[in-house]
């Protein structure tokens, strides 16, 4: 049986509250667990201690049992000293849209030509012969 330490959600609607659960990871999110493990109330300031409550014994228990914690599960067990930190790599997260992209190109474009152009030399055009000839003919 896979078992997942995850978030079970609580709580009404715009209010939410979680509850920490250990659960077969088959399970729906707030359906059947085997135990809960603490709560999470993400409602309350991020400085107080209501916000996480985890009983550290059981998860660390399940931890040896070989459950497998959610990516928030395993954050909130780093803060707590529980797990040592991880690096992670978003390597999506910096990476603009096929549109921007397209968007940045054509500006590039736009400048480099803007560029060419400032740069390119300048052409003397011929003097205007057009208001010499008529003050000639009058």
């Amino acid at each position: 049986m896979a078992m997942k330490i995850r978030l079970a959600r609580g709580g009404s609607k715009k209010r939410p509250h979680y509850a920490i659960v250990a659960a077969d990871s088959r399970m729906p999110r707030d359906g059947r667990f085997i135990e809960k493990l603490g709560t999470y109330n993400p409602l309350l300031a991020k400085d107080s201690e209501e916000r996480v409550k985890m009983n550290m014994e059981r998860i660390q228990y399940w931890l040896d049992q070989g459950a497998q914690p959610t990516d928030r599960i395993a954050r909130m067990l780093e803060a707590a000293g529980a797990r040592p930190k991880t690096e992670r790599v978003n390597l999506k997260k910096g990476v603009p849209g096929k549109k921007a992209q397209d968007r940045a190109e054509e500006r590039t474009a736009k400048a480099a030509a803007l560029e060419e152009a400032k740069n390119a030399p300048v052409e003397e055009a011929p003097a205007e012969e057009a208001p010499a000839e008529e003050a000639a003919t009058e």
